[in-house]
């Protein structure tokens, strides 16, 4: 045990556990927090610092030797705070090991060097700002790199940095760093780190491994300098990631702006009062993105934002718009909305989806609940600061998606989400129309979406993945074509002449598709019904529940007039046994058209305790 600077011990074990010690009070019991646990030692040596309890354990990732003694703590009554993107590979542990694919396995991250068991975690620590554990002040930063979730804590000019560095220019673990097979995101996420935490004005790094480094400047200089080197080294071509955080805006005009460092861009509307609008955040500054689709390997965070009011002279950003519900669209508004204060307006079709995720379901959902400030009519003009934002209905790439329009530095701008990608060239390249059949696309959207381009005839429209696109009549007429043409091959390929299954073929939905449920409880289920026929029918709906449920004894039945739809509630009774992702279903006919067991739902059935 050492006493690094004062107030401030460090103690070797599977990692460096740091304590910092709480100002002390006159006659009062002295505490502190420690930052990282190991294997738990560190609740040995309390009293040789003086030292009569921890109040607090922050964690800076989630590998094993930062936390294998955690139920210790756990044991102590001492909570727990970890990282937000790693929370579940803490207190959920055990889905990642029961779950985690392992043969024909392409994810390189280190998640398998996680805790062997779930600890309860009191909370997640506030990224990008300060809070106070035990009467210590500690200030939160993102530094992915070593893994895409890891974290700094800042305590006066003090940075307990994790992994991120061992030594100047040198890192603990590169092999960390591979988070995909053959990719590159890790070390470039060094790269941004080391260059964001320069900025921070410190005075000393404690790093998880490795001795304090005393100019720290110079450090994370020569960390940022051959972690480039190294990325350069892995592509055909460098790539500039200080340059790419240095500024990662293009004008598309003087008062929109294109953020391409985005995984999806999302684009700055800039107001003369130095506020800001942003349509769409996902995840700002991406080095890419590995294939598992965890939360632990996800990386929201606000990279961008420092450049924003350094070069546009940015104060606020007031306003975030989704474009429709996905993840790389929508991930970094409630971070945005946390740490910026910005409203969250969303359309009256995608505000329900974004607050209820796994209500329905459709692929590409965030995790968590991300309900709107404001929830905005389809067709309704809205007023910000001098702009005037008209929401428009947009089907296609799903059906719970907007395109907006207004008017910036004399254009007509349309913003369109990833309705298509705005490449086509007229006799040498085709315009894609990127429809999902699971995002609930419809035969027609395509045909309904060129007519309304048609209709507001816009200067520009700018899109999520691809670049700005300026349009002509030629365009447009483009657009027109291919809508009629993915019409007439889904005419020719599927039986809608007689049978109208839809584009993706589902005639009856449940919802909630995901449920939680108390054990004995009782669960409610829609079902919603449509009727692929011309003339009206009957429906009829068999609840399908395993062995220990309770149901409503005989089937339900719905008249359907012609291509209509109706609903009917299920009340089902669940087993009095824990279990995860029971399996629901319903057993459907309509008219003579017998579909079998054609919808499902989950619900987990938890006991008192379980979460």
């Amino acid at each position: 045990m050492t006493e690094v600077v004062p107030g401030v011990f460090r103690i070797a074990d599977t990692c460096h556990v740091y304590v910092v010690a709480a100002p002390a009070q006159a006659g009062e019991e002295r505490t502190g927090i420690a930052i990282d646990f190991g294997s738990g030692r560190v609740l040995d040596l309390l009293g040789e610092m003086g030292i009569d309890r921890l109040t607090d354990v922050l964690m800076t990732h989630h590998h094993r030797d930062q936390a294998q003694g955690l139920a210790r703590a756990v044991g102590a009554g001492i909570p727990i705070h970890v990282p937000p993107v790693e929370l579940d590979l803490f207190e959920k542990v055990g889905e990642m090991w029961s779950g985690r694919q392992l043969s024909n396995d392409y994810d390189l991250r280190d998640d398998r060097f996680s805790l062997l068991d779930p600890v309860p975690v009191a909370g997640v620590v506030p990224e990008y700002r300060t809070a106070t554990y035990g009467g210590v002040e500690v200030r939160v930063l993102p530094t992915p790199g070593h893994t895409p979730g890891s974290v700094t804590y800042v305590v006066g000019e003090v940075a307990f940095t994790g992994d991120l560095i061992y030594a100047p220019g040198r890192v603990w673990s590169l092999a960390a760093t591979q988070w995909s097979y053959t990719e590159n995101e890790g070390p470039a996420m060094v790269v941004l780190s080391c260059e964001l935490l320069r900025r921070e004005g410190l005075d000393v790094l404690m790093p998880s491994h490795g001795e304090p480094m005393t100019e720290p400047d110079d450090a994370l200089d020569q960390l940022s300098q051959s972690m480039q080197r190294y990325v350069n080294f892995r592509r055909p071509h460098p790539w500039d990631v200080r340059g790419l955080l240095h500024n990662p805006f293009v004008e598309v005009t003087s008062h929109l702006l294109m953020n391409k460092s985005a995984q999806s861009h999302s684009y700055v509307l800039l107001s003369e009062s130095g506020a800001a609008m942003v349509f769409d955040f996902g995840y700002d500054m991406s080095t890419g993105l590995v294939h598992n689709t965890s939360r632990a390997a996800r990386r929201p965070w606000l990279a961008s934002l420092p450049a924003l009011r350094e070069h546009y002279g940015v104060t606020s950003i007031e306003v975030a718009l989704p474009t429709h519900y996905h993840d790389d669209h929508v991930a970094g508004m409630p971070l945005l909305r946390d740490v910026e204060g910005t409203e969250i307006w969303a359309p009256s079709h995608i505000a329900p989806i974004l607050a209820a995720p796994l209500h329905h379901d459709l692929p590409c959902q965030w995790f968590d609940p991300i309900p709107a400030d404001r929830v905005l009519g389809l067709g309704e003009t809205v007023r910000w600061r001098e702009y005037e934002i008209t929401v428009h209905d947009l089907p296609g790439h799903t059906l719970f998606a907007a395109a907006y329009e207004f008017q910036v530095d004399g254009h007509r701008v349309l913003v369109t989400g990833d309705q298509q990608d705005g490449m086509g060239i007229p006799e040498e390249r085709q315009e894609i129309l990127n429809f999902q059949y699971k995002n609930r696309f419809r035969i027609e959207d395509y045909r309904k979406s060129a007519a309304l381009y048609r209709r507001l005839r816009p200067d520009l429209m700018v899109s999520g993945h691809w670049r700005p696109r300026w349009v002509d009549d030629d365009y447009l007429h483009m657009l027109t074509q291919r809508g009629e043409e993915l019409v007439a091959l889904h005419h020719d390929l599927l039986p809608l002449d007689r049978l109208d299954l839809g584009a993706d073929g589902v005639l009856c939905r449940l919802t909630p598709y995901y449920a939680t449920v108390p054990a004995g409880g009782e669960l409610v289920l829609t079902a919603t019904v449509r009727n692929p026929f011309p003339e009206k029918v009957v429906a009829t709906i068999e609840p399908v529940v395993p062995a220990g449920w309770e149901r409503e004894q005989g089937s339900l039945t719905l008249r359907l007039p012609g291509g209509g739809m109706d609903q009917v509630h299920l009340r089902l009774g669940a087993d009095v046994v824990p279990r995860r992702r029971v399996r629901l279903a319903v057993d459907v006919t309509i008219g003579d058209l017998r579909l079998g067991q054609h919808a499902e739902a989950l619900v987990d059935v938890v006991g008192e305790g379980i979460r």
